[in-house]
Order: structure tokens, then C-alpha cells, then sequence
């Protein structure tokens, strides 16, 4: 790799910095992409020691790529109904896209951590989507929201990806907690 090609790569990645999410921050401006993708990182990171068995040199790396394909056509908020596989191929085209200035290498074993995280069948991708969804439902409950935001949605978000393990059941508690009290704000 030559000095050209990397700071293309990173120039091309602001557009993850300007590209918004649905999630609004606590003072009520939308959250990033490459916002969500850095916290969800660090959330990985901060559980590192207590699930043995996964690779977590592969699942910070997963949390980093795992949205890149959002740079071009911006993120969907998971309230839409889409066709799955065209939003997945879609993605996948724009990741392609996004690290065509790499060495084919690098670029290929990028696109191969999106395409893992987005099957979801390893043990780190299934990882990695659970602390996804999670990730943003602490952000919705966290974040100063439009009104008539619905927090129910939050309740069920993400479910079919929760871990049987101790702590993470603990996790999601807490956070499905949090989501009933700001339901709970909100009524009369």
C-alpha cells in the first residue's frame, strides 16, 4: 500500500462522519454513522474479557466496517420495511465503492467482515448485531428525541439477536428498562 491509496481511503471515510443515523444525541442533533460505529466499537471493547470463545481482534474490526455501506445511500432506520437482500447488496456495493482506492487485499478483507456481520451466522457477527441493536436503543433512550418518537419499538428491536450469556441478559434488562421509563415520561 502506498501513501496515496491510504489517504484517499481515509478522506473517503468523512463521509461516514456527515452521513446520520435516526438516533438523535442528548442534545437533540442526529447522531453519525461513524458515531454509532465508534461507540459500538468501544462497547465490544468494554466487554472484551467477559465472553470467552470469540475473536475480538475480528469483532472491534467488524464493528468498525459494519455500516460502511451506509457512505453512499445513508442509513435506514430500522422502523422501514425494506427488501433485505437489495439493501444488502446495495451496502455491499457501496462498501466496494468506499475502499476501491485500497490494495485489492485490504479491500477484500473489508468487504469480507461486512459480508460475515451482515449473514450474522459466526459467533462474532451474531455478537457484533447484538450489541448493534443494543447500541442503539441506548442511544434512542439516551437521546433528546422528536416528539411522538416511538420508544416501543425499542422493546422488541434487536430481540431475535440476544445472547445467552449472564451479563448480556443483564444488559438488555437494563436497557428495556430504560425504554419502558421514557415510554412511562411520556404518558399523561
Amino acid at each position: 500500500m502506498d501513501a496515496k491509496e491510504i489517504v484517499t481511503f481515509i478522506k473517503e471515510l468523512e463521509r461516514l462522519k456527515e452521513t446520520t443515523r435516526s438516533a438523535y444525541t442528548k442534545k437533540g442533533r442526529r447522531e453519525s454513522v461513524a458515531e454509532h460505529s465508534w461507540r459500538l466499537a468501544m462497547f465490544a471493547l468494554a466487554l472484551k474479557d467477559e465472553l470467552e470463545g470469540l475473536d475480538m481482534n475480528k469483532v472491534i474490526q467488524m464493528c468498525l466496517v459494519h455500516d460502511l455501506g451506509e457512505a453512499y445511500d445513508g442509513d435506514i432506520s430500522a422502523t422501514v420495511k425494506v427488501n433485505h437482500d437489495k439493501k444488502i447488496k446495495k451496502e455491499e456495493k457501496g462498501v466496494e465503492r468506499l475502499t476501491d482506492a485500497l490494495p485489492e487485499e485490504n479491500q477484500s478483507a473489508i468487504l469480507t467482515l461486512c459480508k460475515e456481520y451482515n449473514k450474522g451466522e459466526t459467533s462474532e457477527a451474531k455478537f457484533v448485531k447484538a450489541l448493534d441493536k443494543m447500541e442503539t436503543i441506548i442511544q434512542h433512550t439516551q437521546g433528546t428525541n422528536p416528539p411522538g418518537f416511538d420508544y416501543e419499538f425499542n422493546l422488541t428491536y434487536g430481540k431475535e439477536y440476544e445472547l445467552d450469556h449472564p451479563l448480556m441478559k443483564q444488559v438488555r434488562k437494563l436497557i428495556d428498562l430504560e425504554t419502558k421509563n421514557k415510554i412511562d415520561e411520556g404518558k399523561p
